[in-house]
């Protein structure tokens, strides 16, 4: 445990998911309160009882990250316990489906850019004010190597990643005078429940092939752990990084080096 972030005030999104679990973990051994935010209420319940050690810094705010009024409440519940906004991570996010972008239901789509690409978008709108009255913090959205190219069959999933790294360039081009930070992650790869979902969709028969291709296309050859992506989201946040604006950091086990 350290003291990096004592009296600092985190937000988080998608919180009870597995990147966003190690995300607030992180957060709180380093001595920050932190806002967990979650469309679903179980599990955000559920992870609030793993990290009973954060006592009263955590609190838990159900959050459905697509409509505007639950954002700007959860940022108002923030600021009304804690204070301040030192920190924003706009990390909840859908894979969407598997499909040719000829037979890929309209739908379908459309959710995956409410999630990916709205959330983030109304994350920054409201944590912008709360971050200004707290004299700057850090803006982190969670992209993707997704966002850095084409992918056949996940071109929701893709274009949405493109678009959060607009999203990140503006905002920092636009914040930086302010002392707002804006930056984001571009993990490869993470083992879990994304993943696995998105083998068996390229693969039905066969997800294990689609897991050991992509493996073979990481020089460090596995995938990322949460922690991996956690470690670098915890820094672009913390007093180290204050001259870090507008980078698009990827976290990929060299993935995209040979690109």
């Amino acid at each position: 445990m350290t003291d990096q972030f004592n009296d600092k005030t985190v937000m988080v999104t998608g919180a009870s998911g597995e990147i966003g679990q190690a995300v607030v973990k992180g957060f709180l051994d380093g001595g920050a309160n932190v806002v967990a935010a979650d469309r679903d209420i179980e599990a955000l319940s559920d992870m609030a009882a793993k990290l009973a050690n954060g006592g009263d810094k955590l609190i838990t705010v159900p959050t459905d990250v697509t409509e505007a009024d639950q954002v700007q409440n959860c940022v108002k519940v923030a600021m009304e316990t804690f204070g301040r906004v030192d920190a924003y991570i706009n990390n909840a996010g859908v894979e969407g489906l598997v499909a040719p972008i000829e037979d890929y239901p309209e739908e379908a789509f459309d959710q995956v850019i409410a999630v990916n690409v709205r959330g983030v978008f109304l994350g920054m709108k409201y944590a912008v004010p709360a971050l200004r009255q707290s004299g700057g913090g850090s803006i982190v959205n969670l992209a993707s190597v997704a966002g850095l190219s084409g992918g056949s069959g996940t071109s929701a999933y893709n274009a949405s990643k493109h678009a959060v790294i607009g999203l990140t360039r503006s905002g920092a081009v636009q914040l930086g005078p302010e002392n707002i930070r804006v930056n984001a992650v571009c993990p490869s790869p993470v083992i879990g429940r994304m993943m696995s979902s998105l083998e068996a969709g390229l693969s039905p028969d066969d997800p294990e092939a689609i897991h050991e291709f992509i493996v073979s296309r990481i020089p460090m050859q596995r995938y990322a752990g949460t922690e991996d992506v956690a470690n670098l989201i915890l820094h672009l946040s913390s007093d180290k990084a204050q001259f870090l604006n507008g980078g698009i950091y990827t976290v990929d086990g060299g993935m995209t080096a040979g690109l």
